[in-house]
């Protein structure tokens, strides 16, 4: 990795040079400092490592994990898929440094590709990365709602049924709304607490389990161990078809956990130093998740008292059964509350990150009612139409998720292929046109274009993957109906492309070209059409 003369430590130094050359190259891509601009290069890495989550991604699909593949396709799978995340994340980061700006990868589908594909570039793009991110919104508050409704059994008479869950799922939602409308300049303190939140309380819950264990399972269970319980009639997928296709469908887990990555960019144009911050921010969100992720699925399955007994707890939630049976029912309650409060951390900011790039996509007229949620609240300088647009939205979504552990994993399916495939049309520009590219302080060197390329082989592998079927036989009640809203997108973007919005989206609109003829493309009486994109070059 190589970088140019400013280093990561502008960042934490906030001189005015350094806000004035962050709003000058906002500037050099078209647009105004509208956001508050206070985070630094930690607060930056914290977005994204506390939307990746190892304690949230992990607990929400170790059942799933347990019964496609096992611990041996947990364990291994999640260093294969860590490696390849990693590649994603530098092909990324080397992007992200180039086009620091709230809008993320559709900004820079815009700005990478052919100038007369620009515009549908960054609509496709647009509306995958719009999916993936209501999707991860969706299935980390759909899990907090899950394990409250676990932790409410502990002791008690009590019964989770899907109206309830519901309920506090909406409730979940509306308190990480109401978190991004009234305490948006308290974000960054509440973003140190969720680091550390997620740092020590990952390492304490570990820690906990593996010195209160009556025993520990042996080294082959771990690593060598391999589970099909894909059939819900007794036939899994391995008979079927092929060992092999569980362990493709199994690293579904460690995937879906890590990603979200992009929060860092989208999160760019409220940190300092843009455009080195966003880009190391992804890239050690990704590492020190990894490394962190790996040491909490070893240390649960290493805790694993009785294995049936775990899978089929009476919980629901086997994480919870494994602290039931190691802590007891105190020490599992504060081994759950841990759990929950990373939970909600984690979809706090998932809010955020998506609320952003909602409000960048409205600001560029991407999205219907784009007039409506393109404005930026003048009190605390924060998109909070937008914030309500993506509670809204990942509430409808999760309500397939009722009831169904199937639709539950259908729904991580559909967050882990809308963002990849959001993260992966940009790269793949970046390869084609690889010679208009013009690279900012943080850049790959000669290993640019073998990391792209990587990078994008493995995001067409999970994209194909996570769409395949989970659970045998096929009918209604187990289709992954990944494909179904992946399906919706691509029609929905192509068909009304072709039909309309080929006549009206130009792809990020200058704003202060705008300014300079006259037009404030932030006043909803404006009208966008016409306006052109133009790809500048850097000073």
């Amino acid at each position: 990795m190589m970088t140019d003369a400013s280093s990561v430590e502008k960042n934490a130094s906030m001189t005015p040079t350094v806000v004035v050359d962050d709003e000058r190259e906002l500037a050099r891509m078209g647009y105004k400092q509208e956001l508050k601009r206070d985070l630094t290069l930690l607060q930056n890495f914290g977005v994204s490592f506390s939307i990746i989550s190892v304690i949230t991604g992990v607990p929400s699909l170790f059942l799933y994990g347990l019964n496609t593949g096992g611990p041996a396709v947990m364990v291994w799978g999640w260093v294969v898929v860590a490696f390849f995340t990693i590649m994603v994340g530098l092909a990324m980061g080397e992007v992200c440094s180039a086009h620091p700006t709230s809008g993320g990868p559709y900004y820079w589908a815009a700005m990478l590709s052919d100038p007369k594909d620009a515009a549908f570039a960054s609509w496709v793009t647009g509306w995958f990365n719009l999916l993936g991110q209501v999707a991860v919104t969706t299935g980390i508050s759909f899990a907090v709602a899950n394990f409250i409704s676990t932790l409410a059994t502990f002791n008690t008479d009590f019964v989770p049924e899907p109206r309830i869950t519901i309920g506090i799922y909406a409730a979940v939602l509306i308190a990480q709304g109401l978190i991004n409308t009234f305490g948006v300049h308290w974000l960054k303190y509440i973003n140190n607490v969720s680091v550390w939140w997620h740092a020590v309380g990952t390492t304490a819950l570990v820690i906990a389990v593996l010195a209160a264990a009556p025993k520990h399972q042996s080294a082959k269970f771990v690593f060598q161990t391999f589970i099909d319980n894909t059939g819900i009639d007794g036939v899994g997928w391995s008979e079927r078809a092929s060992p092999a296709y569980v362990v493709v469908i199994g690293i579904l887990m460690a995937q879906y956990t890590l990603t979200g990555f992009d929060g860092s960019a989208h999160m760019t144009e409220e940190t300092h130093n843009a455009a080195m911050a966003g880009s190391v921010g992804i890239i050690m969100a990704i590492g020190v998740s990894a490394v962190l992720g790996w040491f909490l699925l070893l240390g649960l399955l290493f805790s694993i008292q009785d294995l049936d007994g775990t899978i089929n707890s009476a919980t629901g939630q086997p994480v919870a059964q494994i602290f039931l049976d190691t802590v007891g029912e105190k020490g599992a309650i504060v081994l759950m509350v841990i759990v929950i409060g990373a939970m909600f951390f984690c979809g706090t900011f998932s809010v955020t990150s998506n609320s952003r790039m909602m409000y960048a996509f409205a600001r560029d007229g991407g999205i219907p009612g784009h007039k409506l949620f393109h404005k930026v609240s003048a009190r605390t300088q924060s998109p909070v139409r937008t914030v309500w647009l993506a509670c809204t939205l990942s509430f409808i979504l999760g309500l397939p998720s009722l009831g169904s552990s199937v639709a539950f994993a259908a729904a991580t399916s559909i967050a882990t292929i809308g963002l990849y495939i959001s993260y992966g049309i940009p790269i793949a520009l970046r390869v084609v046109y690889r010679k208009q590219f013009k690279r900012g302080p943080f850049h790959l060197g000669p290993f640019s274009y073998p990391v792209a390329i990587t990078a994008c082989l493995w995001i067409l592998f999970i994209s194909i993957v996570f769409i395949l079927p989970q659970a045998n036989p096929v009918d209604s009640q187990t289709l992954n109906y990944a494909i179904v809203a992946v399906g919706i997108v691509i029609v929905y973007s192509i068909g009304f492309w072709a039909i309309s919005a080929r006549k009206w989206f130009t792809g990020p609109i200058k704003q202060i070209q705008a300014d300079e003829m006259g037009i404030d493309v932030m006043d909803p009486a404006t009208d966008v059409k016409g306006m052109e994109v133009t790809v500048e070059p850097k000073a």
